[in-house]
């Protein structure tokens, strides 16, 4: 640390297990799902009759509106790890790209009328960028890198943890009132009784 400052040179870091939501398609993201609305929303301005924007600025509109779900899904569709934050990188450039647009056009006059359009595609587009900045820093912390997928003994491992908790689980819900067990915190909470 030099002036109260870390150093350029990243020291490597613990890396917890996290857990993250598992989707098995990319239409299931909340985050895909919000590129979506940002899109359409951008189409209804754009399919508006007698709104006075360039044709270059409603092709750029357009295209870097679209972008943004087409990234998250490419992304999602990739195997790598490096490759998902790539395309999730891409995906929160063009939500930039759309949220800076709006701002370029909000104050011409002859698109008053629009301003609740422009305002929401804004927002969308924000929406969009956050998420996309929360699931790079999720994806980053991850404790592994490469493939996106647990190599088969971290796999085993994590499968066997988790049968050993659920085997717990019904074994202390099973318990019967006159077991020693039976009135410990952790049995009170298999069964759903409520801790004072």
């Amino acid at each position: 640390m030099a002036n109260g400052r870390l150093s350029e040179h990243k020291q490597p870091r613990a890396r917890k297990e996290q857990v993250m939501a598992k989707y098995e398609r990319f239409e299931d993201l909340p985050v895909w799902q919000e590129a979506a609305r940002l899109f359409n929303a951008g189409l209804d301005l754009l399919e508006e009759p007698g709104v006075p924007l360039s044709p270059g600025f409603r092709n750029q509109l357009d295209r870097a509106s679209l972008s943004v779900s087409n990234n998250v899904a490419e992304g999602f569709e990739r195997s790598t790890t490096n490759e998902l934050l790539s395309f999730i990188a891409i995906a929160r450039g063009s939500a930039g790209e759309v949220r800076s647009m709006m701002a370029v056009v909000k104050d011409r006059p002859k698109l008053k009328r629009c301003l609740s359009a422009l305002q929401r595609i804004r927002t969308l587009a924000e929406s969009c960028a956050r998420q996309l900045t929360g699931w790079a820093g999720a994806v980053d912390k991850l404790p592994f890198e490469g493939k996106r997928h647990l190599p088969q003994p971290q796999r085993s491992q994590r499968e066997a943890a988790q049968k050993t908790r659920e085997y717990r689980l019904r074994f202390l819900k099973s318990l019967k009132p006159d077991h020693p067990l039976y009135g410990s915190e952790e049995a009170r909470a298999a069964r759903g009784e409520h801790l004072a």
